[in-house]
């Protein structure tokens, strides 16, 4: 039994304000085209297929597209909901969609039907599980079972306790969690460690197909993330995108990969301005494979301030995103703020110096009042 496994597509994500919709178009084709190659038994999309639990009319059009070429293969198909999106508007029309060889993960409700899939070695049940919180699990649950779910490890592994398994069978699940140990990028949301889950609750399966973590690795043989399909962070940029090709066998699972070639990469530059926009410099990055439209990241060193500089960059390099500075100046600016407001300014000082710095607006209103509150809790605590 063959399955392509990924996860994580973001459709309609935005990196530093640029839309990535013609650079998941171009990578979503090449996934179409392993799947003719490979021919697997079924495709994964484990979570994350949007951005935003409200999805773009685009983003929304995009998807349906690539579902119904998928279809169109004869491969079953897998779509799970993640955090980013509505697990509503994913399990929409999902009824209709198995006649299609489509299915939709439904919202979660305590209740699972595995789809089961047969080879020359017998039957395989794919099981979804949702992203889901502590919260979600509780509420359908007795008060007593409700009790012992404490934390996200032991939500999923009381989830999974609710899986009738059927003696004989290979049991695949496909899930969107955060394991313990993964190894994460910036462009993940995760909550401090909380919404960790140890990967001891997966032992059952055959095969975890997880989505969430945006680098491909895996815990072992059987529990493994898949990794986005393109790079959407420059904590990304030195990642292998890929697709992995699982084949479940009687009683082993063989894993390989697949690499993806973006239409663009995403990469980081540093130097003087001058030594940026120089043609030797312009023309080493050529001589590497690299593409002067690749989404570059910029970092100068001059020590004085260029007028204009991200504009004067963009001239040379078309798909800038940001634009720092690295010299004595700024590298001094960190560390008075770090020595000096550290000792001299109150918790609450030092939270709204740093929020202001992280999102270039003052901290007020609402958020102002639940950090106070907040922090007076713990100092009076």
């Amino acid at each position: 039994m063959k399955f392509i496994h990924t996860a994580d597509w973001h459709i309609g994500k935005k990196v530093c304000e640029y839309s990535m919709l013609e650079d998941q178009k171009y990578i979503l084709d090449q996934i179409i085209e392993i799947v003719k190659e490979e021919k697997p038994d079924g495709v994964i999309i484990a979570g994350d297929v949007y951005d935003k639990s409200v999805p773009s009319a685009e983003a929304v059009s995009m998807l349906d597209e690539y579902l119904f070429r998928l279809s169109k293969l004869g491969t079953k198909v897998f779509v799970l909901s993640g955090n980013h999106d509505s697990p509503q508007r994913i399990a929409f029309g999902g009824r209709l969609m198995e006649d299609q060889g489509c299915f939709m993960s439904p919202v979660y409700s305590g209740d699972f039907t595995p789809v089961t899939l047969r080879d020359e070695f017998g039957e395989v049940d794919v099981w979804m599980l949702p992203f889901v919180r502590p919260a979600d699990v509780r509420r359908f649950l007795s008060e007593e079972e409700a009790c012992q779910v404490e934390d996200y490890t032991s939500a999923v592994a009381k989830s999974i306790s609710k899986m009738k398994f059927t003696e004989g069978r290979r049991n695949v699940l496909v899930a969107h969690q955060f394991v313990t140990g993964a190894e994460c990028s910036d462009s993940e949301e995760n909550v401090g460690g909380l919404d960790n889950v140890d990967a001891k609750v997966f032992e059952t399966f055959d095969y975890v197909a997880l989505g969430h973590i945006h680098k491909p690795q895996g815990f072992g043989v059987k529990v493994r993330y898949s990794g986005t399909p393109l790079k959407y962070s420059l904590s990304e940029a030195n990642h292998k995108k890929s697709v992995t090709v699982v084949e479940l066998k009687d009683c082993s699972t063989d894993i390989r990969t697949i690499e993806l070639k973006p239409l663009r990469d995403m990469r980081k530059i540093r130097g003087t301005f001058d030594e940026l926009v120089s043609m030797e410099f312009c023309q080493k990055q050529l001589n590497e494979g690299k593409s002067l439209e690749d989404f570059v990241y910029a970092e100068l060193t001059d020590e004085d301030d260029i007028p204009e500089a991200i504009i004067k960059l963009r001239g040379v390099y078309k798909n800038i995103m940001t634009l720092d500075y690295d010299n004595s100046r700024t590298r001094n600016q960190n560390t008075e703020f770090i020595a000096i407001n550290v000792e001299k300014k109150s918790p609450m000082s030092l939270f709204a110096d740093f929020y202001e710095r992280e999102n270039g607006r003052p901290l007020e209103g609402e958020p102002l009042e639940f950090m106070e509150n907040l922090i007076r809790e713990i100092w009076e605590g």
